[in-house]
C-alpha cells in the first residue's frame, strides 16, 4: 500500500500555467512512490493560459469566488484556512513576478495569496518562479526570492531558454519532471521517518 499525501498546486498569472495539466498528470502517475490527492488553486490571471476542461474531473479547482460561496456568516468554513489544513504540501507552479512580489510583501488580495499567507510553516511550500528575463534579472526578484527562502519556502529554480515572447534567457519555469522530483524530495522517506 503506497503512502498517501495531499498536495495543492497553485498556479498564478504566468504563461507557464499552460503546463498545469501536465503537472497534474505527472503527479498522478501510478509509478510514483506516493499516491497524491491533488487540489488546484488558480488566480484570475492564471485562467488566461489554460482551459478548465484540461483538468481531470477528480481534481478540484478553486478560485476567488469559491472563497465566498462557502462563507456567509460567522462559524461557516473559511476555505483558505481549511485547504491549508488539508494539504501536506503546497507547490506554486508557476509563481509569476506579480504574485512573488505579493507574497514577499504579505499582500492577500486574492484567494491564492490568502492560502499562502495562512500557510503552516511546518509544512513544505515549494515555488517555481516564471517570468520574462527582464523581470527575472531585476534586482528586486532575487531579493524577494531570498525573502521567501528565509521563511523556509523552497525554490525550484527557473531555467534559461527561449521564452514564449521570443526572448532567450533566464526566467522560464522549471520543467515539469523537475517540479515532480522536488515534490517527492519534500516528503521524508520511511527511513528518515524511523529516525525521527
Amino acid at each position: 500500500m503506497k503512502p498517501e499525501r495531499n498536495v495543492m498546486i497553485a498556479a498564478t498569472g504566468s504563461v507557464a500555467t499552460i503546463k498545469l495539466a501536465q503537472l497534474i498528470q505527472e503527479l498522478s502517475d501510478e509509478r510514483l512512490p506516493y499516491k497524491f490527492h491533488l487540489k488546484v488553486l488558480i488566480t484570475e490571471a492564471a485562467k488566461h493560459f489554460f482551459e478548465l476542461e484540461q483538468i481531470p474531473e477528480n481534481v478540484p479547482v478553486y478560485h476567488n469566488r469559491d472563497e465566498w460561496i462557502t462563507w456567509n456568516k460567522r462559524g461557516d468554513p473559511v476555505l483558505h484556512i481549511d485547504l491549508g489544513k488539508w494539504a501536506d504540501l503546497l507547490v506554486i507552479a508557476p509563481l509569476s513576478a506579480n504574485s512573488l512580489s505579493k507574497i514577499a510583501n504579505g499582500i492577500c488580495d486574492n484567494f491564492v495569496m490568502c492560502v499562502v499567507r495562512a500557510w503552516d510553516l511546518q509544512k513544505p511550500l515549494l515555488f517555481a518562479p516564471a517570468m520574462n528575463t527582464r523581470m527575472y534579472d531585476h534586482p528586486i526578484t532575487r531579493e524577494q526570492i531570498d525573502k521567501l527562502i528565509s521563511w523556509g519556502y523552497r525554490e525550484i529554480p527557473c531555467i534559461s531558454k527561449t521564452l514564449m515572447c521570443g526572448d532567450t534567457g533566464n526566467g522560464a519555469m522549471a520543467e515539469v519532471p523537475t517540479i515532480v522530483e522536488a515534490v517527492l524530495k519534500a516528503f521524508p522517506t520511511d527511513t528518515e521517518l524511523e529516525s525521527i
